[in-house]
């Protein structure tokens, strides 16, 4: 697994060890970034199960400003912390090891994100409850975009947000959702 282009490109990255985590395989990663390529730019990002954090760091390298990133995992959170260190992308980096009820309720109204990586584990069902907490909390800014990652396709009904892309990779499905820049906050 590495970060493939950017500032860090090439940075190999580790990756927690178990079956908890299970990072974004590189082709997946790869067509998901060319689905945003020209939205990362300066924004703020949300990697609320980080994992190993690929997605958050591949966005830093990209060009976005910061990145959150938040785990459960203490084993998790410290290789994001490496990852963070090895693609000399820490500085940018708010890490937390916390579960992501508790990050959201912490958070509420203190900062909005413009891109959101929801890729919590499989078969767990947390990708909607998640984006419904993050809107009521007031964490997602206008025209944010919510990549959604699952085992399956997820239909999801919140009001205020627009599908701008299913797509399949074998097993996985991504949607990617943007917020409606019409919607009152």
């Amino acid at each position: 697994m590495r970060i493939i282009t950017g500032s860090a490109r090439g940075t190999r990255l580790e990756t927690p060890e178990g079956l908890d985590t299970r990072p974004t395989a590189e082709r997946v990663k790869e067509a998901l970034f060319s689905m945003i390529q020209f939205e990362i730019d300066g924004k703020r990002v949300l990697d609320l199960f980080g994992g190993s954090g690929q997605l958050g760091l591949e966005a830093l390298s990209r060009g976005a400003w910061k990145a959150t990133f938040v785990d459960a995992s203490k084993e998790a959170v410290e290789t994001i912390k490496t990852n963070a260190k090895k693609t000399k992308l820490f500085d940018r980096c708010v890490i937390l090891n916390t579960d992501y009820k508790a990050f959201i309720r912490g958070a509420a109204g203190k900062e909005r994100f413009d891109i959101i990586f929801l890729d919590p584990p499989y078969a767990s069902e947390l990708v909607q409850d998640a984006l419904e907490r993050l809107v009521r909390a007031d964490l997602v800014s206008k025209g944010a975009l919510v990549v959604c990652e699952s085992d399956r396709k997820e239909e999801f009904s919140l009001e205020g947000f627009t599908v701008k892309r299913h797509a399949n990779y074998g097993k996985i499905y991504i949607t990617l959702l943007e917020r409606n820049c019409s919607e009152e906050f």
